[in-house]
């Protein structure tokens, strides 16, 4: 079940969560009576440990939205039905067209009961599909091949979570900073160095996002969680930064990507004056208090030359 002798983090889709739910199921709610999460073993899952979490927070934001989807699904459908009635749409297939419009933009037709013939146009909530769906809302199951020894459950949740960090930088790393796609190479060694190359870009941006902590919204003391499965705390610190947009150097505080277009705006121009030597100088222009800041923290001087 390893990988080179690593082992590895994921998650389970919602129709295996709900698997393990079912009847006489090892994930029953009863699990989260005293805590939000408890680990659990499967026969269909030899060797992995499964970490069965339930987040209220989340719970109450998935009920929140599907209420609101089905509120807005029935206004639409009232819609339709009232034009059926009224003789001003007819005929199966463009009845069909009109709802099928409307389930696919609210993503709603697993908890609809569609009835459409050619003169008429009827529908009803799937209440026991939508009872069935809450009854998973706020819960998902982490798999693992990590020993308990190497990582208890609570530091499992935690890496799982802090896999949102690796996603941003895979967005950072193919479209946002680093543009790894779309790539225009057709040799092997060619595609490989691009990638190596863009790899060791992504590793300097993890070190600049650490470095820059400071300069920037990021919170350099989240406080750690009581509640693996919770929603994440900040610090004070990091909600008086986000609140008077400045660091505690009383700098502006930028985002990342904000910061890195400040610092290029630190330009250096090649002035010649008419008259003198042709070979004109190299003209830094005056940093910004921010700039400063930013050179400091890497424990590097401004540049005044090109080597």
């Amino acid at each position: 079940m390893h990988a080179g002798g690593f082992g590895w983090v994921t998650a389970l889709r919602a129709p295996a969560i709900a698997a393990l739910a079912a009847d006489n199921g090892p994930l029953q709610m009863t699990l989260f009576d005293q805590v939000n999460l408890a680990e659990i073993t499967h026969p269909d899952y030899p060797g992995e440990r499964l970490v069965a979490c339930r987040n209220p927070a989340l719970a109450t934001e998935r009920a929140r939205k599907r209420l609101a989807l089905l509120e807005s699904t029935d206004t639409e459908l009232t819609k339709i039905s009232a034009a059926v009635d009224a003789g001003r749409l007819a005929g199966a297939g463009k009845i069909g067209i009109r709802v099928g419009k409307v389930i696919g933009r609210y993503k709603m037709a697993k908890h609809y009961i569609l009835d459409i013939t050619e003169t008429t146009f009827a529908f009803t909530r799937d209440q026991d599909q939508i009872t069935a769906e809450a009854a998973m809302d706020g819960l998902y199951v982490i798999r693992t091949t990590v020993a308990p020894e190497q990582m208890d459950s609570a530091k499992v949740v935690a890496t799982y979570k802090s896999l949102a960090r690796v996603e941003r930088d895979f967005r950072s790393l193919k479209a946002i900073d680093l543009d790894l796609r779309p790539i225009h190479h057709y040799t092997e060694t060619r595609v490989r160095a691009h990638v190596f190359i863009c790899m060791l870009a992504s590793y300097l941006v993890w070190h600049l996002r650490q470095a820059w902590a400071p300069l920037t919204f990021t919170d350099e003391n989240r406080p750690d969680p009581i509640d693996p499965v919770a929603p994440a705390q900040r610090s004070h610190a990091a909600d008086a930064k986000a609140a008077t947009k400045t660091t505690t150097e009383h700098l502006p505080a930028r985002s990342f990507t904000a910061l890195l277009d400040h610092l290029g705006t630190l330009t250096r121009n090649h002035l010649r004056v008419a008259g003198h030597d042709e070979s004109g100088f190299d003209l830094l222009a005056i940093p910004t208090p921010t700039q400063r800041a930013a050179f400091e923290l890497l424990s590097a001087p401004i540049p005044l030359t090109l080597k």
